[in-house]
């Protein structure tokens, strides 16, 4: 019977402009790519993502299994539990000499989600966002996703790859809404001194309508007699004017357990609250109180890991300088180094020209079964990424690949 009849008209499926012009994050792709290859039985050695190989310490996995037998499984406020806000609070006191409320602080699905947040309730239409480069991967999609412009200003080796007052003088306008600092730094391992800092901040007094973002995920992994400053403590009008941006996951090797938080002025703090309660809710119940115990549990292991990666960085950076066509810079904080490979462009290996660092990166990974990020992923041309977040054989196994690699290239 025609009346009954059970249509199936076919469906057209239509993505927004935002969605179809959105790009997945590099250094993720790069990783799924590299446990895609190791599934099938290849044995590949993976420098692409930043995840600390360590396990997440005893005392802070007892207090997750201690929150589930209690029962802690239950929604939470949006913006995170008030034991955990007292413990930011105490954390950001202790270590960085900045005063907040539990109304300036929210507690977010890692610090990628905090980034997100601030974002979308800061930025309008055709607002501008300053990023140094090289930049971490999705600072610059996560303002377009904003309907925000990324505006992008090169650093060089010259400088440590650190930006330069001038550098960020010329490149403020009053669409300026945020400038993203990073320190220390994804991809370069940059540290900004508490001078160089105060230089920044004299000019961003000077655009009232321009915020901080101080991404300070990587705060605790300094060599060389490099210092952690956060620039919100430079002075109260620094404060007023910076987002601090931070987290557990790579401090306390938890990347898989989802925590970060935003520290700041209480409307945007708001606005990023509100926000959150409209879109993840909490984040995990079990996380959060996890994350107590991190802040406030034995300091212990996070200087362990921190003494664990200088060695690492000091065999890998050796390792790196001694290849043919690779030169690199000592880095001063995070778990990364950017060497420079723009010697090797042009050249081949085997039948294969490699024209850019993204050809190099899929070249070592097909070939020579060695992951890394290649430097377009973070707006910078002509180098690579590596993480020595990864086990000591492993560097050395990778570094035996990579010689290889580099000695077939002609």
């Amino acid at each position: 019977m025609e009346g009954n009849a059970i249509m199936n008209p076919s469906v057209v499926l239509r993505l927004s402009q935002r969605a179809s012009a959105m790009e997945p994050s590099p250094t993720l792709a790069m990783d799924a790519k590299a446990k895609a290859m190791r599934r099938q039985g290849i044995d590949v050695i993976s420098f692409s993502v930043g995840e600390p190989d360590f396990d997440t310490p005893a005392h802070i996995r007892a207090a997750a299994a201690a929150a589930m037998e209690q029962g802690f499984t239950r929604y939470t406020p949006a913006g995170g539990i008030p034991e955990l806000k007292e413990a930011i609070q105490e954390k950001l006191a202790q270590a960085n000499g900045l005063e907040y409320g539990p109304d300036q602080i929210v507690v977010s699905v890692g610090g990628k989600h905090a980034l997100y947040n601030a974002f979308q309730v800061l930025l309008d239409p055709g607002d501008e966002v300053v990023i140094p480069a090289p930049y971490w991967v999705s600072y610059a999609e996560q303002v377009r996703l904003a309907d925000g412009i990324p505006v992008i200003v090169p650093t060089t080796e010259e400088t440590g790859f650190k930006l330069t007052p001038e550098q960020l003088r010329e490149h403020l306008t009053p669409r300026t809404r945020a400038l993203v600092l990073n320190s220390p730094s994804n991809p370069t391992g940059a540290v900004y001194s508490r001078a160089e800092l105060a230089a920044l901040l004299d000019v961003v007094l000077s655009h009232p309508q321009c915020l901080i973002i101080a991404d300070e995920i990587y705060e605790p992994f300094v060599y060389d007699g490099h210092e952690h400053v956060s620039i919100a403590s430079l002075s109260p009008e620094a404060k007023a004017r910076t987002l601090v941006i931070n987290g557990v996951s790579k401090t306390y090797a938890m990347t898989g357990w989802r925590i970060g938080y935003a520290a700041g002025p209480k409307e945007l703090i708001q606005a990023m609250t509100d926000l959150q309660s409209q879109s993840t809710s909490n984040p995990t119940s079990i996380s959060q109180w996890a994350a107590v115990a991190a802040l406030r549990g034995s300091q212990e292991p996070v200087k362990e890991m921190v003494a664990a990666f200088l060695k690492r960085r000091d065999v890998m950076l050796a390792g790196l300088r001694s290849l043919p066509g690779v030169t690199c810079q000592q880095a001063g904080g995070a778990f990364y180094l950017f060497p420079r490979v723009d010697a090797l462009f042009g050249k081949r290996y085997g039948d294969t020209l490699i024209r850019n660092s993204a050809d190099l990166a899929m070249l070592l990974l097909n070939e020579a079964h060695v992951a890394l990020v290649p430097g377009s992923a973070f707006g910078y041309e002509g180098y690579i990424r590596l993480s020595y977040a990864a086990g000591d054989n492993q560097i050395r196994a990778g570094l035996e690949r990579l010689r290889a690699f580099c000695e077939q290239v002609a």
